[in-house]
């Protein structure tokens, strides 16, 4: 008997942990819910665990501890009934050079159930006039958009990209993120990682940043740079010291540049604003701006570095599981 659910909640992982050979752990409590119809990205540094846990999401291997539903059903237990209703795009596809882009997309319908035309996923992928070439003589950004026309093959509900975009040109990325919206307004969902974190500002609904294999942080992009301070930017005219600033605005100030980091973006820069009026003081490159998801994310980063002796890459994850 299965525990499924109708429920809106599509993938639920309930404190996943992942342990390789050698007792190295990867994935380390992990918890997160996407629901139907969303884009979830899951972001982190080199070594922070995210494939490692896409994996365990994908039933390709089975969590030392902790829980994975999909579909409420057990991906690693229940892959048979789970593996047709997803679909996959791995870093790497690692399909025979010489075989056509045709060819191969017929050989991988072969083996997927309910497979639509081949013409129709490579058309909605960008590669229709590349069908003829070798895989062996496509670019990085093509053999990226195959890996998703066969991930795309047999339409799936939820769909796990692991670093999509790697390789593309901007417009080559661009048009990925266009068909993952259209995806996802069809009632797919998304499931990605990515290095690339205008990538998951512009796509994702929610996201989790992982560091060393732990939550730090879950939430939608705007709640997830909301809790790192705003900044204001400007540069002062050389005869005003920086001390000049009213009290609660003085910040830190390199020469004659000044950044001030604030909680309240539009309190702090009224006050700034009001300052330079009555002093007649021209802030010369006034810039002031909400955190941005790359901000928040290199703050993480920075501020739970770890020693050089204990920085993992994924490539050192996969190596200790062999």
């Amino acid at each position: 008997m299965t525990d499924t659910v109708m429920t809106d909640t599509v993938i639920r992982a309930e404190e996943l942990r992942r342990r390789y050979a050698g007792g190295f752990e990867a994935v380390r409590g992990v918890s997160f819910s996407v629901e139907r119809g969303e884009i979830f990205a899951l972001l982190g540094t080199n070594g922070a665990g995210k494939t490692s846990t896409v994996e365990l999401l994908e039933g390709l291997a089975a969590p030392c501890g902790g829980r994975v539903r999909v579909f409420g059903l057990d991906p690693y237990k229940q892959r048979a009934e789970v593996r047709p209703r997803t679909g996959i795009m791995l870093q790497d596809g690692g399909f025979p050079s010489d075989l056509t882009v045709a060819e191969t997309v017929r050989m991988w319908a072969g083996v997927t159930t309910g497979a639509r035309p081949g013409a129709e996923v490579l058309e909605r992928v960008g590669l229709a006039s590349r069908s003829s070439v070798r895989i062996k003589q496509l670019s990085g950004g093509e053999r990226r958009r195959l890996d998703l026309a066969l991930a795309l093959l047999g339409r799936p509900e939820v769909l796990f990209l692991d670093e999509p975009t790697t390789g593309m040109d901007p417009e080559g990325r661009r048009d990925t993120w266009e068909l993952v919206r259209e995806l996802r307004a069809e009632g797919t969902t998304v499931l990605l990682t990515t290095h690339y974190l205008e990538e998951a500002a512009e796509l994702a609904d929610r996201l989790a940043i992982l560091h060393e294999g732990e939550p730090v942080l879950t939430g939608t992009p705007a709640e997830v740079t909301a809790t790192r301070p705003s900044r204001i930017r400007f540069t002062l005219p050389e005869a005003v010291p920086a001390a000049r600033l009213p009290l609660p605005l003085r910040a830190a100030a390199d020469g004659r540049r000044v950044e001030i980091r604030t909680e309240r973006l539009q309190e702090s820069l009224g006050e700034l604003l009001r300052w330079a009026h009555e002093a007649e003081v021209e802030l010369v490159g006034l810039d002031a701006r909400s955190a941005s998801l790359e901000e928040a994310f290199l703050e993480i980063a920075r501020s739970r570095r770890s020693p050089l002796s204990g920085v993992r890459t994924d490539e050192d994850e996969r190596a200790g599981a062999r």
